[in-house]
């Protein structure tokens, strides 16, 4: 990513992105749906935005498409019905292919022992959550959401790898989606159940976010080499 640092925009974008965080969270906790469909479609382009704005040599390529096909998620999951959410399911699902991706470059997988531990630690929990979700799906949903997760746990997997603040977003995001899935297998729900639901998903993506701009920026950027004099 090429340099685009600029201080005073990106802290414009945070703060409008905690803005709006609040105020979507706001209009969950008190009932405005008008408000709450017209906020949650800003949330990772104001993220992504700031990455931008706040960008330097070394970040990621792969960071600002994670966060849109997020926010393309976000938008046609407001569409409803079936198709809207196996569309919406499917734009997230390409922004954790770019996470995935991301972290690997980034040296997930560089302590071998140390990640075989994540992943056991999160496949159990992976298999023990389609265990008991799958029975109670619907039968066309069943496969999608198999693989779907299977993709979000490696999400968690290797952001743990790479910073803590990216790991408890990694492990957040999973826990929000968790959440949706109880939704479509008619679970009874936690109380403040929605709110819970975008409160852990906006965290999450926020710390990923922060999680993989420390990583980088605590690897020095390369010195530029003096041309040889002639």
């Amino acid at each position: 990513m090429s340099p685009s640092r600029d201080p005073r925009t990106a802290r414009a974008l945070l703060i409008a992105f905690a803005a709006v965080s609040v105020l979507h969270l706001l209009a969950i906790a008190v009932h405005l749906p008008v408000l709450r469909y017209s906020t949650k479609p800003l949330l990772m382009p104001l993220l992504a935005a700031w990455v931008w704005a706040s960008a330097r040599p070394g970040t990621p390529k792969l960071l600002i498409p994670a966060l849109l096909f997020g926010a393309g998620g976000d938008i046609l999951l407001q569409v409803g019905g079936t198709g809207g959410f196996l569309a919406g399911m499917g734009s997230f699902a390409v922004g954790h292919a770019c996470y995935v991706t991301m972290f690997v470059k980034l040296g997930a997988l560089a302590d071998r022992r140390r990640t075989v531990l994540t992943a056991a630690v999160y496949a159990v929990a992976w298999a023990t959550l389609i265990t008991l979700l799958l029975p109670d799906l619907d039968a066309g949903m069943r496969i999608p959401m198999a693989f779907y997760s299977l993709l979000l746990a490696s999400t968690a997997v290797t952001s743990a790898r790479i910073d803590w603040r990216a790991g408890v977003g990694g492990a957040l995001f999973l826990l929000s989606d968790t959440l949706i899935a109880t939704d479509l297998a008619d679970w009874k729900h936690l109380p403040a159940h929605g709110f819970l639901i975008m409160l852990t998903y906006i965290v999450g993506q926020y710390l990923l976010t922060i999680g993989t701009l420390g990583r980088t920026d605590a690897v020095p950027a390369p010195k530029a080499v003096p041309a040889p004099a002639s």
